[in-house]
Order: structure tokens, then C-alpha cells, then sequence
């Protein structure tokens, strides 16, 4: 029997949850493959269903080992410029619910400068992605309001432009807004455009928000 291709895999898996088109472009095509895992081992896998429990600390970020991205170095950069920085984006597009999403997307986190692990990183512990840069908005856990069903948090992973400058989200920015209204009606495609980042990879998982 044939073995499903993972990249199709993932689009399916977007597709059914319109993660895909709700949130990511028709035209994204995966090309770095990636987990996230929170600190009390809950691992976001394309659509599973976490607690808010299970998501209150801030995760890492762990490329799959069959598709780190080292070798982008010499697709994607040019010679000499150095190894391949990454973007972080989480948003919720169903604040504050699915139903009427009026502050779509909800900013939960950004953080720049995420890098490849060592390529002698062998240990699932190590393939965490470096943090090179604290957050530019902080992590900031779900937390549904009650009785607005199902909501689909969203990871957004970006390769940051090759230059010689590591990129930073200029002071000043929304990006650095941490207040609650500051998070709202956030577009993270539009934000990659803004700074000539590459959407390169994404995940999600789901939340059931309380019932009473």
C-alpha cells in the first residue's frame, strides 16, 4: 500500500478544519515540517484537541527530524550569509468565536529568530529550535470564552529575509502590543508581506471552550 505523502497530508488536515483558506493563503505549499510541543508534553499534531490546561506555557518549537531545514542554507540564502533565521506566529481566527469572528486573528505570540538545532542533534529534546531573541508579543495561552464552542489556534512559521542584519519587528510596531486589545484583529499574512518573510511551514491544534 502506498504511504501518504506528508505535505498532502498536512493540506488535508488544514483543509478540514478551513484552517485553509480561514487562515492561510490557497497558495501555501509546506516546505518545513515542525511540532510544537508544551512543556507538560502536549504536542500540537495538525488538529488534535488540547485543554487550555495543557497549553498555559509558552512551547517549543521542534523541526521534524526528517525535514530540518539546514539544507535551505543554500536554497534559500546566498552564499556566506549565514544559516536560516525563522518567524513564529500563533493566532486563534475564531475570537471571539467561530461563529462571529470579529477580532480575527487573535495575536497570541511572535517571536523572531528561531534557529536550526546543531547538526550533530540527535536527542527529540534537542531538535528544538533556538531561541535567539525574547518574544516580540509574549506567549499569551488560550483561553476561550465560555460557550463559543471550538476554537483553532494556529501556528504561522516564516524564514526570515537573507541579509546580513538579523531581522527584528521594528519598536513601534502592533507586534509589540502585549494588552489584550492590542492582540486583536491581527493579520499574520499580511504581517509576512510587510517584512518580506516566506511562509514556510504551519500547525494547529483545537481548544473546547467551557461549556458554562
Amino acid at each position: 500500500m502506498a504511504h501518504a505523502d506528508p505535505l498532502s497530508s498536512i493540506l488535508s488536515a488544514f483543509q478540514r478544519d478551513h484552517v485553509l483558506p480561514d487562515v492561510l493563503p490557497e497558495t501555501f505549499n509546506a516546505s518545513v515540517l515542525f511540532s510544537i510541543v508544551y512543556p507538560n508534553g502536549a504536542e500540537v499534531l495538525l488538529g488534535n484537541e488540547l485543554t487550555v490546561d495543557d497549553t498555559q506555557d509558552e512551547p517549543e518549537i521542534r523541526f521534524a527530524a526528517m525535514n530540518m531545514p539546514w539544507e535551505q542554507v543554500e536554497i534559500d540564502e546566498e552564499p556566506g550569509s549565514g544559516e536560516v533565521a525563522y518567524t513564529l506566529a500563533m493566532v486563534d481566527p475564531d475570537a471571539p468565536s467561530r461563529a462571529e469572528p470579529l477580532y480575527k486573528s487573535f495575536r497570541h505570540w511572535v517571536i523572531t529568530g528561531l534557529k536550526s538545532p546543531p547538526l550533530s542533534t540527535n536527542a527529540a529534546a534537542e531538535l528544538n529550535a533556538l531561541k535567539t531573541k525574547p518574544s516580540t508579543t509574549p506567549y499569551r495561552p488560550p483561553g476561550p470564552p465560555p460557550k463559543s464552542g471550538l476554537h483553532r489556534y494556529v501556528f504561522l512559521l516564516f524564514q526570515e529575509p537573507a541579509s546580513g542584519t538579523p531581522f527584528v519587528v521594528p519598536q513601534g510596531e502592533p507586534e509589540y502590543g502585549a494588552a489584550l486589545e492590542e492582540r486583536r484583529s491581527w493579520d499574520p499574512i499580511a504581517f509576512g508581506e510587510r517584512y518580506g518573510l516566506k511562509l514556510v511551514g504551519a500547525n494547529h491544534f483545537l481548544v473546547r471552550a467551557a461549556t458554562e
